[in-house]
């Protein structure tokens, strides 16, 4: 590869040495990794993309009430593992004020971040019956989640809803929950990594069918009202943050503190379970545990085991936040609706040299700019191309490790700095002379 910023040579050898064999399949500790040896060895600043990390500051709001909890002593003191009546309340507050759903303060627990949120709820779900041993995504995906179901020896299948919008939708899924053995439909809803959003009529589609098959659905609200193209940060007036909850009896709200309030070190977030999938009672759990609902194994036995309860302090902050949010104090998706302003800039960019948005369609409408987005290049496959993009400096990850099916890559935009986009924009051009399109 001729003048190019970096030398293949020194992302070939940065590959080797992290034992990486396929590129394409890195995981997105991996490509973070290799891009911070190649920056190291090279000294060419890297366009960071590939990692999902809130790049703006924590809310003071949160800081602030977690210093104060220190202060008096909070840390001596081991949580409740159901949680912090304050956050309780204030998380069934939250969920009425943004999503305009009734879920009691009992089925609001705080987890050690979303991530553990998940894992907890993967593994009750696949123990509530013995038939139904599986989980189901809707990819495209967070790729850990599935990483979580492998680690604790559970079976998962996925399908790529890239072609499966709308009414498609119904007969896809149904060829799955058929076979009766999925104990659990998983989707991220603004989806990562694609920032593609679910409407109604697809949530009404996974909620009538999740009911007749008898399956949990798990909506990972990571991404929280950050759908700009509509204004859902005013508590209790629509819209609301759209969810499965309006129309499905058996679910969970995965809410995590990460990228909304930019709370992602404390790893702080919250499980929301139904009132009905709560209090309901399975044979399964029954016999393993001798007794209990849903959700009393949930807590106490599935996180105490896992943790034994969540950060304190980091507990007082988000209640905090949630209480300011919910009081109509703080703005919340004011601090972040720079990630789609950073999302358009970044995509005129890459469109301008000869790449294409993967994921360009939401039901019709353009896909909103936010958190993440997609993009691909003729000729390459995404495994190409993420490695050719190393030696200008760019890192972002491989579609396929987020169980899509189609070529390309995801960009994330959280750690953008304002001179980078002179930077991206100078090397795109680059990339797009050295890969004519039509040669």
């Amino acid at each position: 590869m001729k003048n190019t910023p970096i030398s293949k040579d020194v992302v070939d050898a940065a590959i080797r040495e992290f034992g990486v064999r396929d590129f394409s399949r890195a995981t997105i500790r991996e490509v973070k990794a290799i891009a911070a040896r190649v920056e190291q060895v090279s000294g060419v600043e890297f366009v960071k993309m590939e990692m999902g990390v809130p790049g703006l500051p924590p809310s003071e709001i949160g800081v602030n009430a977690e210093i104060s909890a220190l202060q008096e002593g909070i840390a001596s003191l081991y949580p409740d593992i159901s949680g912090l009546p304050e956050l309780k309340k204030e998380a069934s507050r939250f969920v009425k004020a943004f999503i305009g759903l009734d879920i009691h303060p009992d089925g609001c627990v705080p987890v050690t971040g979303s991530m553990q949120g998940s894992y907890a709820s993967f593994l009750l779900c696949a123990q509530c019956d013995k038939r139904k041993d599986t989980i189901l995504f809707i990819d495209p995906g967070f790729p850990v989640q599935k990483q979580q179901v492998t680690v604790m020896g559970g079976k998962y299948e996925t399908f790529d809803v890239f072609h499966f919008r709308g009414e498609k939708l119904r007969g896809k899924l149904e060829s799955y929950l058929s076979k009766g053995n999925v104990a659990a439909i998983v989707y991220s809803n603004p989806n990562n990594p694609s920032w593609i959003c679910l409407k109604d009529e697809e949530l009404k589609v996974i909620a009538e069918l999740a009911g007749k098959y008898d399956a949990v659905v798990i909506e990972d609200l990571a991404y929280f009202a950050m759908d700009f193209r509509t204004d859902l940060g005013k508590p209790f007036q629509p819209p609301y943050q759209p969810s499965v909850g309006n129309y499905a009896d058996n679910y969970i709200l995965l809410i995590s503190g990460s990228k909304v309030f930019s709370y992602a070190g404390q790893r702080i977030g919250l499980a929301c379970i139904s009132d009905k999938l709560y209090h309901r009672v399975y044979e399964g759990l029954v016999e393993k545990y001798g007794g209990g609902t849903f959700g009393s194994i949930f807590v106490q036995r599935v996180l105490y085991a896992l943790s034994s309860g969540t950060s304190h302090s980091a507990q007082y902050a988000l209640a905090a936040m949630l209480k300011a949010a919910n009081d109509g104090q703080y703005r919340f998706l004011e601090d972040v609706k720079v990630y789609g302003e950073r999302a358009r800039k970044l995509k005129d960019i890459f469109l301008r040299h000869g790449f294409r948005l993967v994921y360009d369609n939401d039901l019709g409408d353009p896909v909103a700019d936010g958190f993440y987005f997609t993009i691909a290049y003729p000729g390459m496959t995404g495994g190409q191309l993420v490695e050719a993009l190393m030696c200008y400096g760019v890192s972002a990850i491989s579609l396929v490790t987020t169980g899509s099916g189609q070529e390309g890559l995801r960009a994330c935009t959280s750690f953008i700095q304002d001179h980078q986009y002179a930077l991206l924009e100078e090397r795109m051009k680059l990339f797009a002379e050295n890969n004519p399109v039509n040669a």
